[in-house]
């Protein structure tokens, strides 16, 4: 038996949130993908953890004991005094939300193989990693890597989020590294907007057949925003609806479908049973600002999912 369920390595960036389009009044919270995506794991019941560095800084701090609170293991985080906890500013528009980043040369930057040897890794069910982990650095991606291999040494799987950020990286870069880490990963979690960048198509058919021929072998959820997902088994391939709300903010929502879906998995659930609980609770978490804050927790989304639809 693992001692965890999902093991999560990336980046925590500390996040300023514009809760009024007109007003230059901003909300702090937290966010960082991998980081949101352990938390939504660990409010379905997850038993969870993180790998990263932070700074040490208040931000750092702050970072350690929201984890500690809401029970995501931090042996697996260092605290490096030579670095700062990175941030981000959210601002909302008739375009949905824009961001701002001052996350270079971050604590979580500075990540090497090195920092995987407190063993974690080896303890999980899941390896959770995303773009972003392997986008940050050269030495992040290497720690990526090098954690895939662990994973794989110890029979854990892994599961890759695609979240593309063009800012970090050229995207024939990011095709390059996505596509072999894709081929690696038990579960594949790309969003439709991040392989219409790859890929150069909007449609979804297309796109999942785009990434088997990259060599992807095992699960691929495709994420389609508000219009659902689709579960790519290998055999077949199920389209699954997303909840209808009134979204107020969709930071993290992807984030918190990751960590509820891999969630779910591991407390036995079928692929279209996991990914219908994720839809709920992804679809809940963007009736709040920011992206840890409006996270569901399991009775919520188990809740919303006795209401008739509609």
């Amino acid at each position: 038996m693992a001692d965890f369920d999902i093991v999560a390595l990336g980046e925590p960036l500390v996040e300023l949130n514009q809760t009024h389009k007109d007003q230059r009044q901003y909300l702090q919270g937290y966010g960082g993908d991998t980081s949101n995506a352990v938390i939504a794991a660990a409010r379905q019941g997850a038993r969870c953890a993180y790998l990263t560095r932070v700074g040490d800084d208040a931000f750092g701090r702050q970072f350690l004991e929201l984890w500690q609170a809401e029970g995501v293991d931090t042996s697996g985080v260092r605290v490096d005094g030579e670095a700062h906890t990175g941030l981000y500013f959210v601002q909302h528009g008739p375009q949905g939300h824009a961001f701002s980043y001052l996350r270079r040369d971050s604590a979580a930057s500075r990540m090497t193989p090195a920092d995987l040897d407190c063993g974690l890794v080896e303890r999980a069910r899941f390896l959770h990693v995303s773009g972003i982990s392997l986008a940050i650095s050269t030495s992040a991606c290497d720690t990526v890597f090098a954690a895939i291999e662990r994973a794989r040494a110890a029979g854990a799987q892994v599961s890759l989020d695609s979240n593309l950020r063009l800012r970090l990286w050229p995207v024939d870069r990011a095709r390059a590294v996505l596509r072999e880490t894709m081929r690696a990963a038990d579960l594949f979690l790309p969003s439709m907007d991040d392989m219409q960048h790859l890929t150069g198509n909007d449609d979804p058919e297309r796109t999942l057949d785009w990434i088997r021929d990259g060599g992807a072998a095992g699960v691929v959820v495709l994420k389609l925003g508000k219009d659902g997902s689709i579960i790519d088994d290998g055999a077949r391939r199920t389209a699954m609806p997303a909840l209808r709300v009134q979204a107020v903010d969709a930071t993290g929502a992807g984030d918190c479908f990751a960590g509820s879906l891999l969630a779910r998995r591991c407390q036995g659930d079928s692929w279209e049973d996991a990914v219908r609980y994720a839809n709920v609770a992804a679809a809940l978490s963007t009736q709040g600002y920011g992206a840890v804050d409006p996270l569901p927790r399991a009775a919520e989304v188990l809740a919303r999912m006795k209401q008739p639809a509609g």
